[in-house]
């Protein structure tokens, strides 16, 4: 073993042995909130990629998708032509509010996908949760957000995983939440004038 190999090995060494360390004081286990937020991509798409996780470790899921409406994305095409029976999936909006335009039937929209989402929750075999874009309708004051706040930390049973993405997440949900991730927009093609891409995008 080469002297740069042998530094390598006792490096790796030290840190497996504080990792471990670490990882011995880890031992509890909860259903956590996670918010996904910011103006950057990727919110949705890390979501639903703990959507494909539990599927695969056979865990009972589901998705209420806030907003969106009918906008066929790739991962309700998936998921309702493949995993129909794996994952419930709820479409809950009507489409982005610049297309209804109709504040009332926004509203109504999300009220009724957040009642069908508290049965989700409740629901004790069910383990995993995604309330896609729930931040916006909850930044457009369709649902409130003490309530839903109060719904997640004091009803949610214990073990039951609920992820909610969309930007700007309120102060009140960052704040309950377990895990939290801001994606930063650092760069996008749309500022170039090219649009939404079938497979990037939806």
């Amino acid at each position: 073993m080469t002297d740069e190999n042998t530094r390598h090995n006792e490096k790796m060494k030290k840190i497996k042995a504080a990792r471990d360390k670490i990882m011995e004081t880890k031992t509890k286990e909860k259903g956590l909130i996670m918010v996904h937020t910011g103006a950057g991509k990727g919110k949705s798409s890390s979501g639903f990629g703990m959507i494909m996780r539990c599927i695969a470790h056979d865990m009972p899921c589901a998705v209420v998708q806030f907003i969106k409406g009918t906008w066929m994305t790739g991962e309700r095409k998936f998921l309702t032509e493949h995993y129909a029976k794996e994952c419930t999936f709820v479409v809950s909006g009507e489409g982005f509010t610049w297309e209804t335009q109709d504040r009332e039937r926004d509203i109504a929209a999300a009220q009724a996908g957040w009642e069908r989402a508290k049965e989700l929750i409740r629901d004790p075999s069910m383990q995993f949760v995604l309330l896609d874009e729930i931040n916006i309708a909850l930044r457009y004051e369709y649902l409130d957000i003490d309530e839903v706040v109060a719904f997640l930390l004091h009803e949610k049973p214990p073990m039951t995983h609920v992820c909610l993405t969309g930007r700007n997440a309120k102060p009140g949900l960052i704040e309950a939440a377990d895990l939290v991730t801001e994606m930063s927009l650092l760069k996008h093609p749309f500022k170039d004038g090219i649009k939404a891409q079938l497979g990037v995008e939806f």
